[in-house]
């Protein structure tokens, strides 16, 4: 079905590529661009941003969230920053050194041309979001203030205090407005994509279901956006908002998309521990706060109950200094979440259950004072103290890793466009720019790219093609489409079995990160893809789904997401399985350097794993696109 996995990467030097791109690609006339529809599934900061600047261009779009508006998108949970090369700080930044920390920050699983792209295109963004009025911080010059993240020796990243996210979202959010006010674009809130609507081998529109009132309808495009985020929530406890699900790009992979790299997910160290089994969600606290924070447990196990402030500076281990002293406690957040496993692995960790380790801003309140910190995080520090009653100002926060990010998604060329024609898919829903591991910073980087910059210029390369092409909604295929969701539902309310949704999420969640989370390994990948059919066995023949789906519902939502995650997780473990190798944030236990670091296997294993959909119990099929590597040399990747 699917031949050899062409990237469409454009030739020539690194550093022209885009630009050449541009100038040959086709375009859409002005007067031709209002006759053309484009459907935009999410509205977080990839689809927000795409669909207002689709909207500027003069196409009809369609909008569509899960939430009650686009300012509840899970894009404002993204605390800390975003990056740029603008070496404000004049301390050697360039494009050139973001695109090379941003590969080896990946451990090179990613693709030279479109990382190379981001990072040329970062600039363009700060400049677009001052525009748009984001309040950044600022020098007291004026100029734009700068901190540095994971990953880097240089200060590239911009930042609103701890709510850098949420004011590019309100900037993001100001811009779409203008557009529905205009007509352009029309918002669908409270509405959830359940199936993609394939026309003649091409994405032609999508079933959605509102969440409200349980309408389903149809929606026949030109082309389809995915922009629905990542699959983190997979693990049930995570640092995404509690709606964020796989649903939209499981759904598309079961109509013939790639999924790539699946097993791809991003543990972020800094998060604040598990505190009891009546948590949803992790909460994040910013890889920002490790600029002025210093990680350490005690240096004895019998100390790890005292009161942090009592134990003695000789007796605390500072052990992301000692270990990686170029980075410090800025090391990656792969590197940094297996360094704090391992501490409490040994019994050194802290709070309950041993299961934290201390962030400590003592030195940093000493030497700066306690208003310049509560400039540059104070928000965050209230939300510790919100959820864990301790002031951070006086003694050191606790945290630990969790489920965060997801760097695999549907495989797309550099046009970000997937296999199946039609069908783009742009921010995290994709896999394309951050390999085996994100630096911090990066994903608001890459959502904004992607949906300001990249896609209005690619997007009309395949729309040239497909003037008067779109199908009715009344076509068989939406028909066909349709019913299968119907069916789906219908299934899903006949089991009345005897337990939640949630629970058998929970269950779900516990089998993956004890299997395939911080580490992973062969035996324990293979029992977990024994366990996970009998799980999702269990859950068809006991799950309990009260209502009806003519009405609100959040029951039978919560269903409906599970079973996708049920049948994902199951992707998910077979693709870290296949992957005999430990790269970034796939730490294979069976392959590592004798320090403990991730060993690559750059002789087999440099190259996307892009996974197709062979039908129900049938195992999938694995495409793999090699990666190569023309400007940046492979060498096993050190932060020390």
């Amino acid at each position: 079905m699917i031949g050899t996995l062409d990237s469409k990467t454009p030739p020539g030097p690194l550093d022209q590529k885009w630009r050449n791109h541009q100038d040959h690609s086709r375009l859409v006339s002005p007067n031709n661009r209002r006759k053309l529809e484009i459907i935009v599934v999410g509205s977080g900061l990839a689809g927000g941003s795409a669909a207002a600047t689709l909207g500027e261009l003069g196409y009809r779009v369609k909008c569509f969230c899960f939430q009650d508006s686009p300012r509840r998108a899970h894009s404002i949970a993204a605390q800390g920053g975003i990056n740029a090369a603008k070496n404000y700080q004049n301390d050697g930044d360039s494009v050139y050194r973001l695109f090379y920390d941003t590969i080896k920050g990946g451990d090179f699983r990613s693709r030279e041309a479109n990382v190379y792209r981001l990072a040329e295109i970062a600039n363009n963004i700060i400049d677009q979001c001052v525009a748009q009025g984001v309040p950044f911080a600022r020098e007291y010059s004026g100029y734009l203030a700068n901190r540095s993240f994971g990953g880097a020796q240089v200060s590239r990243t911009f930042y609103a205090r701890g709510q850098t996210g949420q004011q590019l979202l309100l900037g993001c959010y100001q811009a779409l407005c203008r557009q529905v006010a205009s007509g352009t674009v029309k918002m669908f809130p409270y509405t959830e994509m359940l199936d993609l609507v394939i026309v003649n081998g091409q994405a032609k529109g999508i079933v959605t279901r509102s969440l409200r009132s349980g309408k389903m309808e149809r929606h026949a495009a030109d082309a389809v956006v995915l922009a629905s985020g990542g699959y983190g929530n997979v693990f049930y406890l995570s640092t995404n908002a509690r709606g964020s699900n796989v649903t939209a790009t499981y759904r598309a992979y079961k109509r013939g998309a790639l999924f790539a790299n699946p097993s791809f997910t991003q543990i972020h160290p800094t998060c604040i521990p598990v505190s009891g089994d009546y948590q949803s969600k992790l909460t994040l606290m910013s890889e920002s706060l490790r600029n002025d924070g210093r990680v350490w447990v005690p240096k004895r196990k019998e100390d790890r109950l005292t009161p942090p402030n009592e134990i003695p500076e000789p007796d605390r281990d500072y052990y992301l200094e000692r270990k990686y002293p170029s980075f410090g406690n800025l090391s990656p957040r792969d590197i940094s979440s297996r360094a704090a496993k391992e501490v409490c692995d040994e019994g050194r960790g802290v709070g309950p259950g041993g299961r934290g380790v201390y962030l400590d801003f003592a030195d940093a309140i000493k030497r700066l004072g306690v208003e310049t910190i509560r400039e540059r995080y104070g928000n965050l520090f209230q939300v510790y103290q919100k959820i864990t009653g301790e002031d951070a100002y006086k003694v050191p926060m606790r945290i630990y890793p969790a489920v965060h990010y997801t760097m695999g998604g549907l495989w797309v060329d550099y046009n970000l466009m997937s296999n199946v024609p039609g069908l783009f898919v742009i921010g995290e829903a994709n896999f394309s720019d951050h390999g085996a591991n994100r630096l911090g910073a990066s994903a608001l980087m890459q959502g904004l790219a992607d949906g300001y910059f990249v896609l209005p210029n690619t997007l009309p390369n395949y729309l040239a093609g497909q003037m008067g092409k779109r199908p009715p909604p009344d076509s068989p295929e939406f028909e066909q489409a349709e019913q299968s969701v119907r069916a789906r539902i219908e299934k899903l309310l006949k089991v009345n079995g005897t337990r939640s949704a949630d629970s058998f999420h929970r269950e779900l969640g516990l089998l993956l990160w004890d299997k395939c989370g911080m580490s992973r390994n062969e035996q324990g990948l293979r029992e977990a893809l024994r366990k996970i059919p009998e799980l999702r066995r269990e859950f068809w023949r006991d799950v309990r789904v009260p209502g009806d789906e003519k009405d609100y519902n959040q029951s039978l939502e919560r269903a409906g997401r599970v079973a996708d995650f049920l049948e994902f997780a199951e992707l998910m473990c077979t693709d870290a399985l296949e992957r005999d190798e430990s790269a970034g944030a796939h730490f294979r236990e069976e392959h590592q350097t004798p320090d403990g670091e991730a060993l690559r296997n750059d002789e087999t294993h440099a190259a996307v794993f892009a996974w197709e959909f062979e039908g129900e119990n049938q195992s999938p099929k694995l495409h793999r696109e090699q990666l190569h590597f023309e400007t940046v040399h492979l060498t096993q990747r050190s932060y020390k």
